[in-house]
């Protein structure tokens, strides 16, 4: 674990009384939006960016565990959470409107949600290899989608596409997570 994460560690960044201490910070008033940002790696990413002063989103599909994740950041009126299949048009078109009701336009994107399944490669089915290409490879397509027009408006923006190393080297038992 990172140490950062509800379930292993400690607490993350931030009081929200204490907006003096964000002056100076390079992402004061830029909107961060991180899928899959409620445990492991996302949610040191949302850790992260609100210690450099970002407002946050974090999304996923169990609101319980973004409730966690939103208590334990204790990040206060900085930290937003909004839950939603990365995977499904619509519903992440509405996570996306839900987000900008929060901290208005997405400046950040992490494309961090992801899933990965196991078994032999002869027992894949299709609607395991359909779930695999629909989380991890439609889903940062879909949430480029609904980024990019604020960060065009804004003439501002930075996408960040969190992969694995499975993508460069195969492993056994995951060959529809390494597609």
């Amino acid at each position: 674990p990172c140490g950062r994460c509800p379930l292993g560690g400690r607490s993350g960044f931030g009081r929200p009384d204490a907006t003096d201490m964000l002056d100076g910070l390079p992402l004061v008033g830029k909107h961060a939006l991180v899928t899959g940002g409620g445990k492991g790696i996302g949610y040191a990413i949302a850790h992260d960016l609100l210690a450099l002063g970002a407002n946050v989103t974090i999304t996923g599909r169990n609101a319980d565990t973004l409730a966690l994740a939103k208590s334990t950041l204790n990040a206060g009126a900085r930290l937003a959470t909004v839950s939603g299949d990365v995977s499904d048009r619509a519903a992440i078109e509405a996570t996306f409107a839900r987000a900008r009701e929060h901290f208005g336009p997405i400046a950040i994107l992490v494309n961090n949600a992801g899933q990965a399944a196991s078994g032999a490669f002869s027992r894949i089915d299709d609607d395991l290899w359909q779930r695999m290409l629909d989380v991890n490879l439609t889903g940062t397509f879909l949430g480029t989608q609904n980024a990019l027009p604020d960060m065009l408006e804004t003439k501002w923006g930075r996408i960040v596409n969190v992969a694995s190393t499975a993508g460069l080297r195969g492993y056994a038992y995951v060959a529809a997570y390494c597609a």
